[in-house]
């Protein structure tokens, strides 16, 4: 006797206490929508994959609820089977009851031990990649920097097999600016990452006028073997001929010594994985981000690191983090940073709770609370160890929060400056962001995005939505393709040669 294969219902409701379902796809007038024990919904209007489908009668400023947390409020009437959008769902607070530190439950190691391959530095951090970097102090040097990086393509490096190869590193700072926080914080994010174990050495070069200087830029950061950090003035050399052709030589050397690098097994104690969201839609929250947050969990378990970061982005969830945080005063550090962010956004005009993009609203994002909870779930279940500033260096185990902008290639900058040697972003739209010296997952939430952009996608979330595979089935899976990455396999980013341009700090102060 054979089974017919389930046939998943065309709606799917994420909570017993949700009043909306999201459409697995695209539902036409008259549909029947059969969820529960109650009786079929009949859809009223046509509604696009991944939008909202009212189950039951909501009054005009009655909350509307998914994930089983409250997303907004009805700003008209809506009646059961009507589209739930912009046009009748309005921003309303978060529920925000729970309490700092109510829900912190230490995380059990698990009992198998596993590994990854990397490649461990004398000061026993371990690289995913072996880069070597050249990077710029202020804008006045970008040019130069990449002109010593792409003297090092292609056959230039066919004599240095174990290299990944030379990154230029170049912003749009260093000079212009203040001895401030704006100062402080690029300063920081450069250390980041000349520091970062994915560099076997690195090329620091300047103009020499600049407010960024070299000398005190460098004398901070961590010891490398002899020959394998240097710096170089474009002033004091006598210009950019010059600058690029003594850069040349020094990358010469450093490329003979990175050579000598070789993987070998280490703890996962070692990887710090940075968690990232972009181009999201209605699936993001119901299958890439909690696929996502059950291989964190795997992760923590076995000794690993996460970066959560976005702040604007957690913005009317910051509830769930507090709850699970390891102590208050975690939980009122991750407190601090949403204040500090709803006073910049007022200073310029803005307002967190305006932050959905318009391809977020196409994909069937309303708010931002929901929004929010939905980008909580990549970072899973386990305690909240620390909450850290833009690009200060990771050093708890477990999962941490990192203060960043929303936007992508900034946050993932501060996420790479803090040690994050691998990068796993969830997308619904189709994110194609690559990362250089950290290898970047795309996670697709939905399958048709996965096949049309397969060539740019690493990882397909869609099973989730169609009922193919479980959040954990597929997170385990996940877990083994994120070591496997660690380990060497290159991500689609480093098959199509992505990751030289997202280098991009947070900026902040007064440009003068």
């Amino acid at each position: 006797m054979t089974t017919e294969p389930h046939t998943p219902a065309p709606a799917l409701q994420l909570s017993a206490l949700d009043n909306v379902a999201v459409a697995r796809q695209a539902l036409v007038p008259g549909q029947a929508l059969a969820l529960g024990a109650g009786p079929a919904v009949l859809v009223r209007e046509p509604i696009a994959s991944g939008h909202k489908v009212a189950l039951q009668p909501i009054a005009k400023g009655q909350p509307v609820y998914k994930y089983g947390q409250r997303i907004g409020l009805a700003s008209a009437d809506i009646a059961p089977g009507q589209h739930v959008h912009v046009h009748n769902l309005a921003m309303a607070g978060s529920e925000g009851t729970q309490q700092p530190g109510q829900g912190y439950v230490p995380t059990v190691p698990a009992e198998q031990d596993l590994g990854f391959d990397g490649y461990l530095r004398p000061d026993g951090r371990v690289g995913t990649r072996n880069y070597l970097g050249v990077i710029a102090s202020v804008n006045c040097s970008a040019t130069v920097c990449r002109h010593i990086a792409d003297a090092f393509k292609g056959e230039a490096l066919t004599a240095y097999p174990h290299v990944d190869g030379v990154v230029a590193i170049t912003h749009g700072s260093g000079c212009g600016m203040g001895d401030g926080e704006g100062l402080a914080l690029l300063q920081r994010t450069l250390r980041g990452y000349a520091n970062h174990p994915n560099f076997a050495g690195v090329l620091v070069i300047g103009l020499g006028c600049e407010v960024n200087q070299i000398a005190p830029l460098v004398s901070e950061l961590a010891a490398r073997p002899a020959g394998l950090l240097a710096s170089l003035t474009i002033q004091d050399e006598g210009g950019t001929r010059e600058t690029i052709a003594a850069g040349k030589a020094l990358l010469h050397t450093m490329l003979q010594q990175a050579n000598q690098a070789r993987r070998q097994r280490v703890p996962l104690s070692h990887l710090t994985v940075g968690l990232q969201c972009g181009g999201s839609d209605g699936y993001s929250g119901i299958s890439a981000n909690p696929v996502l947050g059950a291989a964190v969990d795997l992760l923590v378990r076995h000794g690993g690191r996460a970066i959560l970061s976005e702040t604007p982005e957690i913005y009317g969830a910051e509830h769930l983090l507090t709850h699970r945080a390891a102590s208050p005063e975690v939980a009122q550090r991750l407190m601090q940073r949403v204040a500090w962010w709803e006073r910049y956004a007022a200073l310029h005009g803005g307002d967190l709770n305006n932050n959905p993009s318009p391809g977020n609203k196409a994909g069937g994002i309303t708010t931002i609370l929901e929004k929010s909870l939905g980008a909580v779930a990549k970072a899973g279940s386990t305690g909240l160890m620390e909450v850290l500033e833009y690009a200060q260096p990771v050093q708890a185990q477990g999962l941490v929060f990192m203060d960043t902008p929303g936007y992508d290639p900034v946050s993932a900058t501060g996420q790479v400056a803090g040690g994050a040697n691998l990068i796993c972003f969830t997308t619904g739209r189709g994110s194609t962001y690559g990362c250089k010296p950290t290898p970047s997952l795309k996670l697709a939430s939905n399958t048709p995005m996965f096949q049309r952009m397969v060539l740019d996608m690493d990882f397909d979330c869609g099973g989730v939505v169609d009922g193919r595979q479980t959040v954990l089935e597929a997170g385990q899976q996940l877990f083994a393709l994120m070591l496997a990455t660690a380990s060497g396999q290159r991500s689609k980013s480093e098959d199509n040669g992505l990751g030289d341009n997202e280098f991009l700090p947070w900026q902040l102060g007064a440009v003068m």
